[in-house]
């Protein structure tokens, strides 16, 4: 029964892409389905198979393993509050990102990254069928975060249109930075934060065709956008680059802490303003009324439903490491179900705060009209952000029981 709801869930789903989408004549249903094909291989693969089960793992440990090596650099500042009973947030998973950002940026600067980037999205293109472009953009975000893919990205962005520049916009909200999978994987299951990785590539694609349809032609399908492709300016030092790496290391790591510490305060505060009103009232209370439905139709029962539609509100009002951190000592108890789901959904960027991102990004990077448009388009982000999440929470959660 559950698996019919889930499966039905997905339907829905997609449904509701259908429902808000600017174009409904324009949509590619051939190219939506091949993709569908290719996210449930995908999602399966990395769950069912033993060798698929084995690269995840692998690759969660490889992640865990980095932040351990970064633990040893945090002991010699300060030795005594790593490897204590209970480390703080702060310690066990922010820290390690002063080792992990400049891994992954000695890695584009030495050309791997981009280089990885570059096929990856060139295959994708090939087999979807989509843009070269926005397939590129899809890969690029997943490894280096949404606005610095938009940053690189900026000669790319005044050469598209705008309905273009509203696609990539909308897939900037479902993803992830690379270098912060680690943190992830100290607070939730790793298996299904990577499985959670690809899934969202594709969902990305799907959700945005299906809101935003664009025909693309031919001589417009190109790719132009690392800036640092100019071979007339001169290269940057080594480590003056990776001093720049680190000293961005750790503004990240303070912007990552104060949202947190500020979002969570926001939230009691709130809770306490609706207390007035009525005991009952609380900002979780009241979102999970809302995402109830949504969170029942991944197929779990109805108690776990209406607790993971109160998560599922808390990470679009705050951000996810305020869920994570909550369910962090108790997410290996829930049933495997349930593990998946929750873990899947929490790993993207989609929530409020994205959208300033994204919106403060564009300012910076396009002309006022193409940036004005996107502005118009809010609701769209938010929607894109939360069905790629759900979509991406239904997929994995089919293999997985």
């Amino acid at each position: 029964m559950f698996l019919a709801i889930n499966i039905l869930g997905l339907l829905v789903f997609i449904a509701v892409a259908y429902l808000f989408s600017k174009n409904r004549k324009a949509i590619h249903w051939r190219s939506i389905l091949v993709m569908l094909v290719i996210n449930l291989v995908i999602a399966g693969f990395l769950t069912i198979f033993p060798i698929g089960r084995t690269i995840v793992s692998g690759a969660a440990a490889g992640f865990n393993a980095l932040v351990q090596v970064a633990y040893t650099g945090i002991a010699f500042a300060v030795p005594s509050m790593v490897h204590v009973k209970k480390m703080d947030f702060l310690i066990s998973v922010l820290m390690p990102i002063l080792l992990i950002v400049p891994l992954f940026d000695i890695l584009t600067y030495i050309g791997f990254l981009p280089w990885a980037i570059k096929w990856i999205g060139r295959g994708l293109a090939k087999i979807t069928g989509q843009p070269k472009f926005e397939s590129f953009f899809s890969v690029e975000m997943m490894f280096l975060g949404n606005t610095e893919a938009l940053a690189v990205s900026g000669l790319q962005l005044n050469k598209m249109t705008k309905e273009r520049n509203l696609t990539v916009a909308m897939m900037s909200m479902s993803c992830i930075t690379a270098s912060i999978v680690g943190a992830y994987t100290k607070l939730v299951p790793g298996q299904y934060v990577l499985t959670a990785i690809p899934v969202n590539i594709i969902n990305a694609i799907i959700v945005t065709n299906i809101l935003n349809p664009v025909s693309v032609q031919p001589e417009d399908d190109v790719i132009a956008t690392m800036k640092d492709d100019d071979q007339s300016e001169e290269r940057e030092p080594f480590f003056s680059f990776l001093g720049d790496s680190i000293a961005a290391s750790g503004k990240l790591i303070l912007i990552i802490f104060a949202n947190v510490v500020a979002f969570v305060a926001l939230a009691a505060l709130a809770d306490k303003i609706l207390g007035l009103i009525h005991p009952w009232l609380s900002l979780e209370h009241i979102l999970g009324i809302v995402m109830f439905p949504f969170a029942w139709l991944m197929g779990l029962n109805p108690s776990d439903a209406f607790q993971l539609a109160q998560y599922m509100g808390t990470k679009l009002v705050t951000n996810e490491f305020v869920v994570m951190g909550d369910i962090a000592k108790s997410i290996r108890s829930f049933a495997p179900h349930y593990q998946a789901v929750i873990t899947v959904f929490l790993t993207s960027f989609a929530n409020l705060s994205t959208i300033g991102m994204i919106i403060g990004a564009y300012k910076d990077l396009v002309d006022r009209e193409k940036n004005n448009y996107i502005a118009k388009n809010i609701g769209l982000l938010l929607i894109s952000g939360i069905l790629v999440s759900l979509m991406s929470a239904a997929t994995v959660g089919l293999f997985v029981w």
